[in-house]
């Protein structure tokens, strides 16, 4: 099981500029675009309110959300098909194939951003189960999307490893009763993460299997 944003795909510079032009539009000041890159990892929604808030500790109405979301999502759509994969990620993504491993890609991005990112990077075809962050009731850091795939796959969880770049994805295998591997790569907001362990990238994992 995969994380996209941080693990497969560096997708934070189209993810900031998204966010900028919400700001923009709804006449508040712009942010750095790293600042915004530290909000990734737990869902769009988060990362809009996280936006709204900048430095200030008050949350944003219900209404101020609801248009922010709306704007974001539009911004978004028309740049999520520029992110591009990090270095080794597509010979990794072979390699695990090639060794007889079934892939599933488990991240907390809306299907509707997801899927259309997957095909326009071509790392589609590589994964028989996507699940999204609207796929369930619930994601990342809660156990259930893993668990999901578990079912899917027809396999008990300690046979199951999730990779991935951020705390949500540890929580979330640790719940689960699966492994994880971590990148040093990606958005994990400075974090040390206790992983079972550090691979620079993908295909890295392969060697820790055997």
């Amino acid at each position: 099981m995969l994380d996209l944003d941080g693990t497969l795909l560096h997708t934070a510079p189209e993810i900031a500029a998204a966010a900028n032009q919400m700001l923009q539009a709804m006449q508040r000041p712009t942010l750095d675009p790293l600042q915004i890159q530290g909000y990734i990892g737990e869902g769009a929604q988060m990362l809009i309110q996280r936006c709204l808030m900048g430095s200030s500790a008050n949350v944003p109405d219900a209404a101020a959300l609801a248009e922010a979301q709306a704007l974001f999502l539009k911004f978004y759509a028309d740049n999520v098909s520029h992110s591009q994969p990090y270095p080794g990620v597509v010979a990794g993504l072979e390699a695990m194939q090639k060794a007889g491993y079934r892939l599933a890609c488990v991240t907390n991005k809306p299907a509707s951003f997801t899927l259309p990112l997957l095909q326009a990077s071509q790392l589609d075809s590589y994964f028989s189960v996507v699940v999204s962050g609207d796929s369930l009731s619930k994601k990342k850091p809660d156990p259930a999307q893993l668990l999901h795939v578990c079912e899917q796959f027809q396999l008990a969880p300690e046979q199951a490893l999730m990779v991935g770049d951020s705390i949500s994805d540890v929580t979330a295998a640790r719940a689960a009763g699966c492994y994880v591997f971590t990148v040093p790569y990606g958005y994990n907001h400075g974090l040390v993460l206790q992983s079972d362990a550090s691979i620079a990238q993908l295909g890295d994992a392969l060697t820790l299997l055997h």
